[in-house]
């Protein structure tokens, strides 16, 4: 592994820690205490599509950060960012897979324990994290990638995952 490789995943790994890690998993247990409530008779299926919205987050996020050190040589913090536009992986699907990723853990948090406080907190998440990537995000990668982006932002939707994923040529 290379010393600009080996940076890029003990960078990627600490902002993983950090930030979804506080978003994702310490503000929710601040909130609920991860105490399983009954809002309603018969919860027993949101609980599961909770625990599946948990998981596939999961199974997408993990995927997400890795593509940052291993694709990028970079890191998703915007202050060591990647040196190549990360577009491999779950991108190939959605430009935002790590924000979806987050939120799903939260919904799926706020349905797996009955906990729908849960759901304006994370309502507020996809606000913030959706101003950042208009505001800041997308104008900081078509300055760093110009023409890149632009191809994959035009073939890539930002919000709602292509069926087939995109293949850049």
């Amino acid at each position: 592994m290379t010393e600009r490789r080996r940076a890029a995943a003990i960078g990627t790994t600490v902002f993983f820690v950090v930030a979804p890690g506080v978003f994702a998993g310490l503000v929710p247990w601040l909130m609920t205490g991860y105490r399983f409530e009954e809002p309603i008779a018969g919860w027993l299926a949101m609980r599961v599509v909770g625990g599946v919205l948990i998981g596939a987050g999961l199974l997408v996020l993990v995927p997400a950060f890795a593509r940052f050190a291993l694709e990028g040589l970079g890191t998703p913090a915007p202050v060591a960012p990647t040196r190549h536009l990360v577009v491999g992986g779950p991108y190939r699907y959605v430009r935002n897979p790590m924000y979806i990723a987050v939120g799903s853990t939260i919904v799926g948090q706020a349905l797996l324990f009955g906990q729908l406080g849960l759901l304006p907190y994370a309502a507020a998440f996809f606000a913030v994290v959706s101003a950042f990537v208009y505001l800041y995000e997308e104008p900081a990668l078509r300055r760093q990638f110009g023409s890149e982006y632009e191809t994959y932002r035009a073939a890539v939707p930002g919000w709602w995952p292509r069926l087939r994923p995109w293949s850049p040529r």
